[in-house]
């Protein structure tokens, strides 16, 4: 069993519910709007947030560009002209609310914040993120949380990492995991900067990419098993 002395967490659907948060921040956007959010709708702004997104971790898309043109498009769909930069603003509001844990993270972070070093590493707005985990009580159990926003690079960027990595006192990247749900921007960020990778798949979607993570889990505390961490009551 390999001893690891450094893991990297992702936040959304890895420690925190993004698609609960996501939901009731579009719930409540329209509500604003005097729209009605059909079920169609949000499939729509899903797709398309989606691969706005991905091209943000191909390099394609400033983080700008991305949150500030996604209800636009969505509503140039509709034939409606509204102000993406507004509506984004306002969606931003509600989306920092969001604070909803995946089942078990609290509890795994809490135990493992003793035993290794802990840091987040995550693509997104560093205000929201700031926000959603201090909420979270997460926030205080990590040494640091590095956001794309402040770094100038994202994941799956080797410059993210590099960037990450040097800011870590006394880093070995042979004794380091990162543990998230995204094939593209977790894992092979993580196997492109030489480390083992973790990926988080709860729902078991099918792996029909050429990236191979090291590990894979469905729960979270599935990772105790790979860091070989005994549970507090069958240790005492």
């Amino acid at each position: 069993m390999k001893n690891y002395k450094t893991l990297f967490f992702d936040v959304d659907d890895t420690l925190l519910d993004f698609g609960a948060a996501e939901k009731l921040a579009l719930q409540l956007l329209f509500e604003k709007q005097n729209i009605p959010l059909t079920t169609e709708m949000e499939e729509k702004y899903k797709r398309i947030n989606q691969g706005l997104w991905q091209r943000f971790e191909e390099g394609e898309l400033s983080r700008d560009e991305v949150v500030n043109t996604r209800f636009s498009l969505l509503f140039h769909q509709y034939g409606k002209d509204v102000d993406g930069t507004l509506l984004e603003k306002n969606y931003r509001s509600f989306l920092e609310q969001g604070h909803q844990l995946v089942n078990g993270a609290f509890e795994l972070i809490t135990e493992l914040t003793s035993q290794y070093d802990l840091y987040i590493v995550t693509n997104g707005v560093s205000s929201t993120q700031d926000k959603r985990l201090r909420a979270s009580g997460l926030y205080p159990l990590f040494k640091g949380i590095f956001v794309s926003e402040d770094t100038g690079f994202q994941k799956p960027m080797k410059e993210y990492f590099d960037y990450v990595f040097a800011r870590i006192p006394h880093f070995e990247v042979n004794q380091s995991i990162i543990i998230g749900d995204s094939l593209s921007a977790d894992i092979l960020g993580g196997a492109q900067a030489g480390m083992d990778t973790c990926w988080f798949n709860p729902k078991m979607k099918p792996n029909y990419t050429d990236i191979s993570p090291t590990y894979q889990i469905h729960k979270l505390e599935e990772l105790k098993r790979i860091l070989n961490v005994k549970d507090r009551i069958g240790a005492c």
